[in-house]
């Protein structure tokens, strides 16, 4: 036991879980323990607003596979972080949030910048700590890191503010490690046998995939059962879209030949992916979940098995190592679709290369709204879909992108393709605006060797471009591609397919977002020109990666609109009242 301050204690922790980055806003209630961050190799990246730190923490730890950590003054900096640490929970990302909280002698009596800082939480967090005496400090801290990881999910650590200070004696904990296996022997059996049967298997890589680093182990299976793999919805990055087995993502703006080959699944094989609602709706008009086929689903949290869909096996396991087991367990049999291998690589590959070609044609969208939209639209404004395919054509190796809610950035889901696993992050299940900018900013810092580009619209970037200022201050560059089409185009959409296009509170008067980026002390382009798009990444991520340069692209789109993103959720209007008749 050593005697030390519970400030040390704290910071001793975090040190030893591996601790380098921190993201947040200084503030008094944890400033005692901020003034030995520096000793203790811990960097306090300050943000704009404390909601951009918790998407920081969520992107640095969706890269690093490490904790994400974020904090802020008690009360309404730490109520700021709701917002990105619920995206974080949905992403599966293993967030710290470290809550000072107004102490004890004061709570209750309606002080200062008081509030209960635990429900808030409550719902997007896999463990909760509140510290209840300053000796348990060390172990509260180290728990909160240790459950993150175990957990998969973002963490509280709650202090009083006055527990940073005394003296006490600690043994500082190290960081606990959880081993996980492969499943049980029972449903893993009962898989195996469903493969071996199969006539047609499709495999949907999910985050579990990439979070557990089991791409090889993924791939390997595939190749055994020459099985087409496609993407979970907003998993891009599960699977490399280089290998002849890929098919593209599933879900809202996906890619037509995954879903047409899953539709001819007899047996599909969900690979650490919790078949999420929303990322397995009707697309493109083809209702295409296969009903009958047998569906084999693999998740590290037993609670997600048979949640949304059906399912024939459930094994709860590590995905990487459910794939190798399943392997080992039909590698030397005689599988029933070997003999049907040849002809399914052949429609695998048929139908990859007609929705890329579709994609090549796909010029612009075609309703009547959008082509009145680009009749009208004048020079130098850009189709969306030639954009997106422009800057797919641009991409880096070895690129990360963020892409934040919104029309144009739902239709990047068609375009946007990687090697690597830990390289694309969406807002996934909470599809929050204002998401992309700071979250790619977090994931600059856990890989600074790595091209970071973000997309947003004009409508979210409103909300997250002042982090432009900690990216220049912070000396952590970035690039920000801007769709500037003046509007809210997701919700436009159903304005035109539901209420007889009124439009109410959807246009937007921008102004230069190059020039307030310029402001900021960042570079700035203007993109009015096609040919412009792809030398325009390029140029914007030289400047990222020789000069430390962050550059906010602008491109001006027109206002034409993808397929609209809520069609499940909403209704033609029923209005009963006399003066809305007009409306009907």
């Amino acid at each position: 036991m050593t005697r030390m301050t519970p400030s040390e204690a704290f910071v001793e922790t975090m040190a030893a879980h591996g601790v380098t980055d921190m993201f947040g806003i200084m503030g008094s209630a944890f400033m005692d323990a901020m003034d030995i961050f520096e000793p203790a190799g811990i960097r306090f990246i300050p943000v704009v607003h404390e909601q951009g730190a918790a998407h920081m923490a969520d992107g640095y730890s969706r890269v690093s596979g490490r904790q994400g950590v974020c904090t802020g003054q008690n009360g309404p900096g730490v109520s700021n972080c709701v917002t990105g640490i619920a995206a974080a929970f949905w992403a599966h990302s293993p967030v710290v949030i470290v809550t000072p909280e107004t102490g004890t002698m004061g709570m209750g009596l309606g002080g200062f910048q008081e509030c209960n800082q635990l429900p808030m939480f409550e719902e997007f967090t896999k463990y909760q700590a509140h510290l209840n005496h300053p000796a348990r400090m060390a172990e509260f801290t180290g728990r909160c890191f240790d459950r993150a990881l175990s957990e998969m999910g973002p963490t509280q650590l709650n202090i009083p503010r006055d527990l940073f200070y005394g003296d006490i004696d600690v043994d500082i904990p190290q960081p606990a490690f959880l081993d996980r296996g492969p499943g049980g022997e029972r449903t893993l059996g009962e898989a195996a046998e469903l493969l071996s049967q199969a006539k047609f298997p499709v495999i949907v890589s999910g985050g579990g995939v990439v979070n557990a680093d089991a791409i090889e182990e993924c791939k390997a299976l595939a190749e055994r059962l020459g099985a087409p793999v496609v993407n979970s919805y907003l998993h891009n990055d599960s699977f490399p879209a280089s290998h002849p087995l890929w098919c593209g993502p599933l879900g809202y703006q996906g890619s037509k030949a995954a879903m047409k080959l899953i539709s001819k699944a007899d047996v599909v094989l969900a690979l650490g992916t919790r078949l999420g609602p929303f990322g397995t709706l009707p697309q493109h008009g083809m209702d295409y979940w296969p009903e009958n086929a047998k569906i084999i689903q693999v998740d590290a949290d037993n609670k997600m098995l048979g949640l949304v869909k059906k399912i024939s096996v459930g094994i709860c396991g590590d995905a990487g190592a459910a794939a190798q087991s399943l392997l080992q367990r039909i590698d030397d049999k005689t599988l029933v679709c070997d003999a049907t291998k040849d002809q399914r690589n052949k429609e695998i590959q048929a139908e990859k290369a007609a929705w890329e070609k579709e994609l090549d044609e796909w010029i612009h969208e075609k309703d009547d709204y959008s082509l009145e939209a680009i009749a009208g639209a004048g020079d130098g404004f850009l189709h969306p879909r030639q954009v997106l395919r422009e800057l797919e054509k641009a991409m880096p190796d070895d690129v990360m992108v963020s892409t934040d809610i919104g029309n144009i950035n739902s239709v990047a889901n068609s375009y946007l393709r990687f090697e690597k696993p830990r390289s694309f992050f969406a807002a996934m299940s909470f599809g929050n605006c204002g998401y992309a900018f700071p979250t790619i900013i977090g994931a600059k810092v856990a890989a600074p060797d790595r091209p970071a580009i973000s997309y947003a619209g004009d409508g979210a970037w409103g909300m997250s471009m002042m982090e432009t200022m900690t990216c220049v201050r912070e000396d952590i560059p970035v690039t920000a591609v801007v769709f500037n089409n003046g509007q809210w185009g997701a919700e436009k959409k159903n304005q035109v397919d539901f209420y007889g296009r009124r439009f109410v509170a959807g246009e937007l008067d921008n102004q230069s977002f190059a020039g307030i980026g310029k402001a900021m002390g960042a570079e700035g382009i203007i993109v009015d020109k096609l040919e412009d798009v792809g030398p325009a990444l390029s140029r914007a991520v030289d400047a990222q990666m020789n000069d430390r340069k962050t550059t906010i692209v602008e491109i001006m789109c027109t206002q034409e609109l993808g397929d609209p993103f809520r069609r499940d959720a909403l209704s033609t209007p029923v209005r009963h009242l006399e003066k809305y008749k007009k409306y009907v």
